[in-house]
């Protein structure tokens, strides 16, 4: 059982202490760290936390306090971390870690120079169906993973310091881009190069200095590519797809809005529906347990049995940090309109990377290409010839 200081009292906060009280119920948030004196009296009394502060050091260097959780805006997610490991004390980040790759990276070399376990908090690449997904692509049901289509887009985020861009460091591209980002690299292979991203991001419907739509590709060195589409300005709830495509096989996720729980009411029901519901009438669309759903229940599973293992969690710092590099090449490309390069300044996976290659050989002389059965029933064959390149087609007995 840890002991937690929550920092930060706000709707990522609440879904944080939701999770850590509820299924696993071993760890114990016992300070809350909020901005705002009512509002963290009233989260604490909310989630029977014992203790809250207005003094981000007093929370962390609370002696019971074992775990630092950082569930604050963009601006703050630095300073929380020189504070946690100027304390010696485990820290888990929300996402994206840093505004920018400079600010993720001055995070990472704190975490690393006081030796501290830390977890970037990516609760997307733990919701149970990609759980299940992720392990059939290791298992190699799709084969070599090629192309990953990652979409998230909802009206717009809750809180206020999300539109302000000196706050956020950006719009929709880091808020929410980083999830898509990290779901491709988990499903291609995290030990595996991104090289390059080109990115289309502006700002279409919201009076905002950040961008609210954009849509990007991420190319890795194995000639894979990750692909997000994210907006702030579709309506009708919160869209969460994934989408897998390999040389042996597809894969389609659908985390959220259509999940086989519909329900229709003309009279409306008042109070929460789901994360990014529009409406309380009509057609709706509900889900059943939020935390599971969206991966925080298991994310805080594996960060805590991290922690008390002494291993690294399945998202750490580094991971971060890697994402952050990726957005800034996004956003270069915004503005180039062109591919630009990802300029990590530290590689911890694979060297060198082969190429994708699907190819097996059919016979000695030919290499297969295609098989497919047509509507009277035969089966075709497509075949390259090795000797000169030329296809051609036969007819299988």
């Amino acid at each position: 059982m840890a002991k937690v200081a929550m920092l930060g009292a706000g709707f990522i906060g609440d879904f944080y202490t939701f999770s850590l009280h509820g299924q696993r119920n071993r760890d114990q948030v016992v300070i809350i760290y909020s901005r705002d004196t009512e509002r963290g009296k009233a989260f604490a009394k909310k989630h029977g936390i014992p203790r809250w502060t207005t003094s981000m050091k007093e929370a962390v260097n609370d002696p019971e306090v074992e775990v630092v959780v950082i569930g604050l805006p963009n601006n703050l997610h630095l300073e929380a971390v020189q504070v946690a490991t100027a304390a010696k004390k485990a820290v888990l980040c929300t996402k994206p870690l840093g505004r920018n790759a400079e600010e993720a990276k001055k995070m990472l070399d704190f975490v690393e120079k006081a030796g501290v376990m830390n977890g970037y908090l990516e609760d997307l690449v733990y919701p149970p169906k990609t759980h299940k997904a992720l392990n059939s692509v290791r298992a190699g049901a799709v084969g070599d993973v090629t192309w990953v289509r990652s979409r998230e887009t909802h009206p717009g985020p809750h809180s206020d310091w999300f539109w302000t861009k000196s706050l956020s460091g950006g719009g929709v591209l880091l808020d929410m881009g980083c999830h898509c980002i990290e779901i491709a690299r988990n499903y291609i292979g995290k030990n595996i190069r991104p090289v390059e991203a080109i990115c289309w991001a502006d700002t279409l419907v919201k009076p905002i200095e950040a961008e609210d739509n954009a849509v990007g590709l991420v190319r890795y060195e194995n000639g894979a590519v990750g692909q997000f589409e994210v907006s702030w300005t579709f309506r009708g709830g919160m869209d969460l797809r994934d989408e897998v495509m390999g040389t042996e096989g597809t894969i389609w996720v659908n985390n959220f809005l259509r999940t086989g729980f519909e329900m229709f009411t003309a009279g409306g029901k008042k109070g929460y529906v789901a994360e990014k519901a529009e409406s309380q009438k009509g057609w709706l669309f509900p889900v059943g347990d939020e935390v599971v759903e969206l991966g925080y229940t298991d994310m805080f599973t594996d960060m805590f049995k991290a922690f008390e293992n002494k291993r690294k969690p399945l998202e750490t710092f580094y991971d971060g940090y890697v994402v952050n590099e990726i957005m800034d090449a996004c956003y270069r490309s915004a503005v180039s309109k062109k591919w630009e390069p990802i300029r990590l300044k530290e590689w911890r996976g694979n060297k060198k990377t082969p190429k994708i290659s699907g190819v097996r050989d059919f016979d000695k002389g030919h290499i297969f290409v295609k098989e497919e059965t047509m509507p009277d029933g035969k089966v075709k064959i497509i075949l390259k010839d090795k000797k000169t390149g030329k296809i051609t087609q036969k007819i299988k007995k």
